[in-house]
């Protein structure tokens, strides 16, 4: 199966974190998912991280490298396609980086991981 990762259920995952549940811990670490991470999520992450909102354990670059190799994780490329459908999303929701999470759900047809409720009115296939 495949699956995007929110941002925050990658952090989460990462820093071993117990508000994930234990129904998204096992589908994460099953070996025959392939689990996607965006770069809008890097873009995210990035942001918090230069305006002190987000602490690493390792300079951004490096955690992110060692994230995706120690973990299998891919990366979702930002296509024109995700964007184009970003144009079509009612306005549900205005996180920016949510929504391109979720218009990429809906472009490549996997299913996301996160907590956010407000996902399920976008029509996407949230798992929790």
């Amino acid at each position: 199966m495949n699956l995007l990762l929110d941002t925050h259920s990658f952090l989460w995952f990462v820093n071993d974190d117990p508000q994930l549940s234990e129904t998204v811990l096992a589908l994460i670490e099953e070996p025959t998912n392939l689990v996607f991470l965006s770069v809008g999520s890097l873009w995210e992450m990035a942001i918090k991280v230069s305006i002190g909102k987000l602490t690493i354990s390792a300079p951004f670059d490096e955690f992110i490298r060692e994230q995706l190799a120690i973990n299998n994780f891919v990366l979702l490329d930002v296509s024109i396609p995700h964007t184009m459908q970003v144009t079509s999303l009612p306005f549900h929701h205005r996180d920016p980086f949510d929504r391109l999470l979720i218009a990429q759900s809906l472009v490549e047809q996997i299913p996301i991981i996160s907590i956010d409720t407000i996902f399920d009115a976008y029509g996407v296939i949230r798992l929790w």
